[in-house]
């Protein structure tokens, strides 16, 4: 179900409790679906009644340690170490994606020819990301990533002249994928 370095990084952030719980909710969200708190409280192995069930849910889905820096940064910077030695290029990529009616941008990690996402925020909005929810998410992969040389990968929605200097003020190196139309030109520095 879960891979040991996953479960030793999720232990050392979660009580016994929460860790057996966790693993409970993994397990039922691999077999269902569709899901909902209900349906989740419905199905949960928890001599409780229903409506305790829910509650103990959603509070255990409240929890401050339920956070991807605190969960899933761990998982990561296990499994780069792992894969990547100090200094070795990495590539990132930044996309926004439209899933239902969420509106996300999400930096993923480029490693044999897949995507692995790192960090992702939702956006309140519909449509395009501003430089500043740009910047706030490549921030914590950013810290995340130093060790290693960061190659952001950017599509034509990126495209903007103020991510690029901030990414190389970051000291990142960046490829644009641009329309046709639009042509770009290497300064001699600055």
């Amino acid at each position: 179900m879960l891979p040991s370095f996953y479960q030793a990084c999720l232990q050392a952030q979660l009580s016994s409790i929460q860790f057996i719980t966790l693993k409970m909710l993994v397990a039922l969200l691999q077999r269902e679906r569709h899901v909902s708190i209900e349906r989740l409280a419905t199905l949960f192995a928890q001599p409780i009644q229903f409506e305790s069930r829910r509650r103990n849910l959603q509070r255990f889905l409240q929890l401050p340690q339920l956070n991807l820096k605190a969960l899933w940064f761990p998982i990561i910077k296990h499994w780069l170490k792992q894969h990547f030695h100090r200094g070795q290029s990495v590539y990132l990529v930044i996309d926004r994606t439209a899933w239902q009616h969420h509106n996300l941008l999400v930096i993923s990690l480029v490693y044999q020819k897949r995507t692995i996402p790192v960090f992702w925020s939702l956006l309140d909005h519909c449509g395009s990301s501003s430089l500043s929810e740009q910047q706030a998410v490549f921030r914590p992969v950013l810290a995340l990533m130093r060790r290693y040389r960061c190659i952001v990968l950017e599509d034509r929605e990126f495209h903007s002249v103020a991510l690029a200097d901030w990414l190389r003020q970051q000291r990142v190196g960046f490829v644009l994928r641009l329309a046709q139309k639009h042509h770009g030109q290497v300064s001699s520095g600055r």
